[in-house]
């Protein structure tokens, strides 16, 4: 293929990649924000429902400590329940991995919630565990997984345009890695995001919001020493997370927290 029609593939190839980004424009009712997603709220809960048991099993299977399970899901229906969750279409449930050395917890799209017996051990309060949870099930209301893969699907309509447009593979690598960057950027940006619903969504049950600053003490120290950079991580560092939590429960309640909440 000469220069010229390469280009003019490339063209084509970024054009469409731009317009079916652009296209998949819906507003959430949620947030009320404007989003790119690929995925519709159905199409979540149906990739939920179906990776969520292969996904506990890559992860070492469920727990089975009864009590632990008993406590996750009765938090977990409280927060959804209490909060926006109740009226959307998601099918949540929360489970318990049995893995009790790896201190994590996340959401598949459409509602499932895992945490696991590392992190929960980890936890000192209920109100702890809410603002885990709730963090959680901000992400699903978010819809953040869908708007990931939409922006991911630009990046690949991008990036083949570039391989095809240069014929030169160096330069792919730079547009991949640029596109990467881009992805990880708004990755953080959707875990702080998480924390101000989950915050939101743990009062509206009732619990302490200044609970989640202390699960980021839980975190920070849970990951020691060993952490990567925050620049080049899709989490912000935990005692970022934390300032940006003080900041927002201080706009929220500029007259104090309210007395009577669950720590």
């Amino acid at each position: 293929m000469g220069g010229r029609a390469r280009l003019i593939v490339a063209a084509l190839i970024a054009l469409f990649a731009v317009i079916s980004y652009f296209g998949k424009t819906s507003v959430n009712p949620v947030t009320g924000e404007t989003q790119r997603v690929a995925m519709t709220p159905e199409q979540e809960v149906a990739i939920g429902l179906k990776t969520a048991p292969e996904m506990a099993a890559q992860m070492g299977g469920l727990s089975q400590n009864a009590k632990a399970r008993e406590l996750v899901q009765r938090v977990g229906a409280r927060l959804v329940k209490a909060s926006a969750a109740a009226g959307t279409p998601y099918k949540f449930s929360f489970h318990v991995l049995a893995d009790p050395r790896t201190v994590n917890a996340f959401a598949l799209p459409g509602g499932p919630i895992f945490i696991t017996e590392g992190l929960l051990r980890q936890l000192r309060t209920e109100g702890e565990l809410a603002g885990v949870l709730g963090h959680e099930i901000g992400h699903v209301l978010a819809r953040h997984s869908s708007e990931r893969l939409a922006k991911q699907q630009l990046t690949q309509g991008l990036v083949s345009a570039v391989v095809v447009g240069s014929g030169d593979y160096s330069s792919a690598q730079i547009a991949q890695v640029a596109g990467n960057m881009i992805n990880m950027k708004y990755g953080r940006e959707d875990e702080l995001e998480s924390d101000a619903l989950g915050l939101r969504i743990a009062f509206e049950a009732g619990y302490d919001p200044r609970s989640m600053a202390g699960v980021m003490e839980v975190l920070a120290k849970a990951s020691g020493g060993s952490r990567q950079p925050e620049f080049a991580s899709t989490h912000p560092a935990p005692e970022n997370r934390q300032a940006r939590i003080k900041e927002e429960i201080a706009r929220r309640f500029p007259s104090g927290v309210p007395d009577g909440l669950i720590r």
